[in-house]
């Protein structure tokens, strides 16, 4: 009998959002932003699945146990008038990290780019994350050191929809 672990890629499915969500509370964990995650099962059903579905997801299994998952959406560049492909999260379990998994969903996800005609492939890492700074590095990315996100959320976001 065999011990060795398959992996496979597929797209999410309903039944796996009760997976997604509680790998997003990790990784929010991980990232020390716990505190910001107001996100219920029902609100990403209704992201991944819901009448006007707003990002995908694609998971990775481990023997047909989900182990890691990636949500991404597409944005636009006016620069190349392209769609581009934007990865909100990728996450894997901590037990399964160091199999090459992360490399496989990145890979998978940049497949999609191309089969969908991107022009971009882009994601965010916070700077403190020095091992996956180095990770996407190896992979090819580039860390753009002149750009910062800006953010407005909450009443910040109510207020500036309302200004005058």
């Amino acid at each position: 009998m065999s011990t060795e672990s398959v992996f496979s890629i597929r797209p999410a499915q309903p039944s796996d959002v009760a997976h997604i969500y509680g790998m997003i509370v990790e990784l929010a964990v991980f990232e020390k932003l716990e505190h910001l995650v107001v996100a219920t099962e029902a609100m990403l059903h209704d992201g991944l699945f819901g009448v006007r579905p707003s990002c995908e997801a694609i998971i990775g299994e481990e023997n047909g146990k989900v182990v890691a998952f990636a949500l991404f959406f597409h944005n636009f560049s006016t620069f190349l008038t392209k769609k581009g492909l934007y990865l909100e999260d990728l996450y894997v379990l901590q037990s399964h990290r160091g199999k090459g998994y992360g490399t496989q969903m990145l890979k998978r996800l940049a497949q999609i780019a191309v089969e969908r005609n991107c022009g971009r492939f882009e994601w965010s890492v916070l700077d403190w994350n020095e091992p996956a700074i180095q990770f996407y590095k190896a992979m090819g990315a580039d860390i753009l050191p002149d750009w910062r996100i800006c953010r407005v959320t909450g009443d910040t976001l109510t207020a500036l929809a309302e200004r005058r």
